[in-house]
């Protein structure tokens, strides 16, 4: 079992979060002139690197707030969280 640790609430298991995709990735600056195509590889066509990736997460079922999390894919082990919805 996948074990979070929320900043506010403490280390829970996962099925209490929702994964919210990739830290990090920038809203397009003007997304009405982005083709079809651009526009579903900004929402559909992330990486799948096989280490360690930042990611987003949301506390759902505990604070309801949004985190940032740097784990291992491979392990699942946290290296580290920080709070924030950006």
């Amino acid at each position: 079992m996948l074990r979070i640790p929320c900043p506010h609430c403490g280390e829970r298991d996962a099925t209490e979060f929702h994964y919210g995709a990739a830290a990090g990735v920038d809203y397009p600056t003007d997304p009405a002139a982005l083709t079809d195509g651009e526009w579903a590889a900004y929402l559909f066509v992330r990486a799948n690197p096989r280490g360690w990736f930042r990611e987003r997460w949301f506390h759902a079922a505990g604070c309801r707030l949004w985190f940032h999390v740097e784990r291992h894919t491979v392990t699942d082990q946290v290296r580290t969280v920080r709070e924030g919805a950006a």
